[in-house]
């Protein structure tokens, strides 16, 4: 499988774009995690959008953020795979894009995520370290972690 890979301001998404976005989000962080939360933000705005598509379906993404527009550091956010494209590994292959975009066109190497708990062991295989205890993000499990 070829991923067409693209990154995009929140302006420059097209409404296409951002449904299937949300919908995945949605899909996954929502349905599947049984979790009700508010995943309109206000943060998208300023986030640049990492999408992964196969065959123009969007199947993996993730927020991308500069210093300070989420954390003091550059930051790594709503990192999703579709449920029928999990076999395939496509979560690391997403966050070494994810890392290598901000290390290469954006100059950010020091990185900062709120990780759920039961994925500490795929994130520190990316270089990440736990920096916080547990703390409840929406009734779920999470740990800060940075990669430096």
């Amino acid at each position: 499988m070829n991923l067409e890979w693209k990154i995009r301001r929140f302006e420059a998404l097209t409404t296409a774009e951002l449904y299937n976005v949300l919908q995945l989000r949605s899909e996954v962080f929502v349905v599947e995690q049984n979790c009700i939360y508010q995943d309109i933000d206000n943060k998208d705005q300023k986030a640049l959008h990492l999408i992964g598509e196969d065959t123009e379906q969007i199947v993996v993404y993730a927020r991308l953020f500069k210093p300070k527009d989420y954390f003091e550091e550059a930051s790594i956010g709503r990192v999703v795979v579709k449920p029928s494209y999990r076999d395939k590994k496509l979560g690391h292959i997403l966050m070494r894009e994810a890392i290598y975009f901000m290390k290469h066109q954006l100059g950010e190497t020091k990185i900062t995520i709120s990780a759920q708990l039961h994925l500490k062991n795929f994130y520190e295989s990316h270089g990440f370290i736990q920096t916080s205890e547990t703390y409840l993000e929406d009734d779920i499990p999470h740990i800060e972690m940075k990669k430096i």
